[in-house]
């Protein structure tokens, strides 16, 4: 083993515990399109791709160079992407869903590659900016006694869909994931810039499949008013409590695109921010006593569910159509 790998391993185990994420809320703005082009120009592309095969992907790295402590360090990427998988995605879920875990991983760290925002360095190990991560003695500590057989089971996941990435136009997607939706997945363009293969699909999750599927946040007035304040010095809460709550506008997916609270709108991913909601598919009301939020899912909701993906598992889908059901119009390369 390399020397710079060894120290790696070394070292991360020292300082990196992930505990196991479903959020991918911490995935980067995907970059923001360019103008959409004249209907002719459309037609035009239309055409040359009636004739034209897409671009082709490059390959997938066999190493990533990993941004730690200040330090760079070369690590093969699929010993990576085992602790990335295991910190994101429970150890018994379905192969079929783990398999889809993993290739949207590596996408993502592709992803994150492509854009150089760490320079030299292709990914970092901190999980509020790229991925989350599960270094061998954080495994051992989740795992305990079922270490080995959690172990060879993410492995395998990893290693059957070695190299395999999506790509669109010949290049690796912003593979966004989540834990679980609410009846459909959210649209990219509905909280980052528009991507035509992140876009609203249904996903079969539901009570009896997701565990704490549904949650609950409860305010008293006075908190709910003081927290949108802060928030919006401008909001008008002079009036009845009863009339606080305006509008309500809900987005294609079913999700809160906006609620108009004290005269002032604030959008559904302001609201899940300000008062810790597991995601922006919610409804708010007025119980007489208090202001109750009730929510179903978690995460933002855009890219492939977690346990979508793990019901379709169950239900006999493998992962190549996993993928291809929340990342229409993508290709699957390697």
């Amino acid at each position: 083993m390399p020397l710079k790998q060894s120290i790696l391993v070394a070292y991360l185990g020292l300082f990196i515990t992930v505990a196991m994420s479903f959020a991918a809320d911490r995935l980067p703005q995907p970059p923001t399109p360019s103008p959409s082009p004249s209907p002719t120009v459309q037609a035009l592309r239309l055409q040359q791709a009636a004739i034209s095969p897409a671009p082709a992907a490059e390959p997938a790295p066999e190493t990533i160079n990993v941004l730690h402590g200040g330090e760079i360090y070369t690590v093969p990427l699929e010993k990576y992407l085992t602790g990335v998988v295991a910190a994101e995605m429970p150890a018994d879920f379905e192969p079929e869903a783990l398999k889809a875990q993993a290739v949207a991983a590596r996408t993502y760290t592709l992803y994150c590659a492509a854009a150089a925002k760490h320079g030299e360095a292709q990914v970092c190990t901190s999980f509020a900016c790229c991925q989350a991560w599960k270094s061998e003695d954080s495994m051992r500590q989740s795992w305990g006694e079922a270490y080995d057989r959690c172990y060879a089971k993410i492995s395998a996941a990893v290693n059957d869909t070695a190299g395999q990435f999506l790509s669109y136009e010949g290049q690796p997607v912003f593979s966004a994931f989540h834990s679980s939706s609410a009846g459909r997945t959210e649209s990219c363009g509905a909280i980052w810039s528009a991507l035509p293969y992140l876009v609203s699909v249904e996903s079969p999750e539901d009570e009896n499949n997701v565990p704490g599927y549904t949650s609950q946040v409860e305010l008293s007035p006075l908190d709910f008013r003081d927290t949108l304040l802060h928030a919006c010095p401008d909001a008008d809460f002079s009036g009845a409590e009863s009339e606080w709550i305006g509008a309500v506008n809900l987005e294609d997916s079913g999700r809160v695109d906006s609620v108009e609270l004290g005269g002032v709108l604030y959008s559904g991913t302001k609201l899940r921010e300000l008062f810790s909601l597991r995601s922006t598919a919610f409804t708010l009301d007025y119980t007489g006593t208090s202001f109750l939020f009730s929510v179903t899912g978690f995460g933002h909701g855009v890219g492939m569910s977690q346990y979508g993906a793990n019901v379709m598992a169950a239900e006999g889908t493998d992962y190549t159509a996993i993928l291809a059901h929340y990342y229409p119009g993508t290709i699957l390369v390697g």
